[in-house]
């Protein structure tokens, strides 16, 4: 009860600055170190996302380029000018190589044969392909880029007698030679990852007689090589 001309209130307390400067210190101290923990981990996850994407990449690549040979077809052609040009034009550094898959959604009049090319320019492996097998004077492969950061691109083939070579065809083949090597072995050089290698077996060579004049095969089925995959008919099925 209050009386007339008295009051009772309660002494209040409040924070002295001493108190504020020493608690905004503590936050301003475990902001830092919340901020330090969450920008590592941004970095690592975007680490991680980096290297996950470069392994697809690598992984997509060389994919590729084992399908494509896996694919190999003994099928020459001819050239910008008329020239003969093997079914497989292989250097120590470069390959081309007539491959059977190319797809036709459309049913096109045309083959399911398609003439692919692997080469390194700049650190960058790059694959061409031409629109036709046998070309034209002005007949020029369309490229694209497979995979960055590459140090080196070395081939080498297997020939019927065992050995190793740096080239394909060898020197004693026809111009032209329909010839397949048993085999082609490629080693990738990157940076991050070293020397990566493949051996691919590849389809036995057809007789000359197999192939059709306008890029065709005939039935006869080419026998294998053990580990490869089947040489498919011209017609794609």
């Amino acid at each position: 009860m209050k009386r007339a001309g008295k009051r009772f209130d309660v002494p209040g307390r409040g924070f002295t600055l001493i108190e504020i400067l020493v608690a905004l210190v503590v936050f301003a101290a475990m902001s830092a170190i919340a901020w330090g923990a969450l920008s590592q981990v941004a970095k690592t996850r975007g680490a991680l996302a980096a290297e996950q994407d470069r392994f697809a990449a690598i992984v997509r690549t060389m994919g590729d380029l084992e399908r494509d040979l896996r694919q190999a077809i003994s099928r020459p052609l001819r050239g910008n000018y008329a020239e003969p040009v093997p079914a497989l034009l292989g250097f120590p550094d470069r390959i081309e190589l007539s491959r059977l898959g190319f797809a036709n959604p459309r049913s096109e009049p045309r083959s399911n044969i398609e003439r692919v090319s692997y080469a390194v320019s700049e650190e960058t492996l790059r694959r061409g392909r031409y629109a036709v097998l046998d070309r034209a004077a002005g007949s020029a492969p369309q490229w694209s880029d497979q995979l960055e950061g590459i140090q080196s691109l070395r081939f080498r083939y297997l020939g019927g007698q065992g050995d190793w070579n740096d080239r394909w065809p060898p020197q004693d083949a026809p111009p032209g030679s329909a010839e397949l090597p048993r085999a082609v072995e490629f080693r990738i050089t990157l940076e991050e990852w070293g020397e990566l290698r493949r051996v691919i077996a590849l389809p036995a060579s057809m007789p000359q007689q197999g192939v059709g004049t306008d890029g065709g095969v005939a039935p006869q089925a080419p026998l294998s090589v053990p580990g490869s995959l089947p040489v498919l008919d011209g017609s794609g099925t």
